[in-house]
């Protein structure tokens, strides 16, 4: 058995998310290192030093990009500034997993995968929930015509964020919720049928304060049409659910199964018994940092390259113009 070199990360920010789950994931992942953190004061780091005490600290983005002990990083900046720091990471020889969205607009893609490949290091957008098991199995019925002929995705995600004072929440940072929530509608579906939509029939886009806080869309597959309402000031709720001509398949928990409830499939079928297929407990964010490590050492392919992420933002960006 070879020893397996670990991944030593660093992360760009102190950023709530990234201290609460992403620094504790890469901490407990499998041959990965969490090494460093760049904040604008070190006492933002102390609480990451409460799980990885040997941390070390950089007072710059710039000095942790060119700290040597330093393989990838993790950038969970606001959303505007996705695109320079990953390409500033990259030229500085790291691979980068960025959070959702990588970027603020499609054009941007050309840039980052330029960067990407002059590297040729590793850079994607830290999409989790493709390192879920429910969704391989998902994609699995579909494919195997267990509904039958699919026609259509209902794909909710909504919760209530009044606080103007927050990121997600200014025009100028990247806010809205079609860049913070209208990934997972998207993406999901994406990642379900390997398919991009044609065109997109409906839209209905509310605004406050110069971000999305309601977007209704209906996007045509060809065959299916999906149904996405995505608000940042409605109740929490969180379902997909697929829709063929013999049966469905009800994702109970679709993107954060760790934080609302078990990840269950409740599948429908003509003229057989409903059926609950349960998945056991997975940290998908580990999983997450387990396969950018064993793609960075060439043991996989990355499930979800910019290429992927793409087609996301190409719906993001027709959902936000409304047409």
């Amino acid at each position: 058995m070879t020893d397996v070199t670990p991944v030593r990360w660093g992360i760009l920010g102190a950023a709530k998310f990234a201290r609460e789950v992403m620094g504790p994931a890469i901490h407990a992942a499998r041959d990965a290192q969490l090494c460093a953190i760049a904040s604008s004061s070190e006492e933002k780091i102390a609480p990451f030093r409460s799980f990885a005490p040997g941390l070390r600290y950089h007072d710059s983005y710039e000095a942790l990009l060119a700290d040597p002990g330093i393989d990838a990083v993790y950038v969970p900046l606001p959303n505007h500034l996705h695109v320079p720091w990953t390409v500033k990471a990259l030229q500085a020889g790291k691979h980068v997993l960025c959070e959702k969205p990588i970027a603020m607009r499609d054009a941007d893609f050309d840039g980052l995968i330029a960067a990407r490949d002059d590297s040729g290091l590793l850079a994607s957008e830290a999409f989790m929930i493709v390192h879920h098991p429910q969704w391989a199995r998902v994609a699995a019925l579909l494919e195997a015509g267990e509904i039958g002929e699919l026609l259509q995705v209902e794909a909710v995600f909504t919760y209530d964020n009044p606080d103007m004072g927050n990121i997600r929440n200014k025009p100028e940072t990247g806010g809205g919720g079609l860049r913070d929530i209208g990934v997972y509608t998207f993406g999901a579906t994406r990642l379900a049928v390997a398919r991009e939509p044609l065109s997109m029939p409906h839209a209905r886009l509310e605004l406050r304060h110069g971000v999305d806080t309601f977007a209704s869309n209906v996007f045509d597959f060809g065959g299916f049409e999906l149904h996405s309402m995505v608000s940042t000031r409605m109740e929490r709720r969180q379902q997909m659910q697929f829709h063929g001509t013999q049966g469905s398949i009800r994702v109970s928990c679709p993107y954060n199964p760790l934080t609302f409830s078990q990840a269950e499939l409740h599948i429908s079928r003509a003229g057989q018994p409903d059926t609950i297929e349960r998945f056991p407990r997975v940290d998908q964010y580990i999983r997450q940092v387990e396969t950018f490590g064993a793609a960075v050492r060439g043991e996989c392919a990355w499930p979800w390259p910019l290429e992927r992420a793409r087609g996301t933002q190409r719906m993001i960006d027709q959902a936000l113009a409304g047409q």
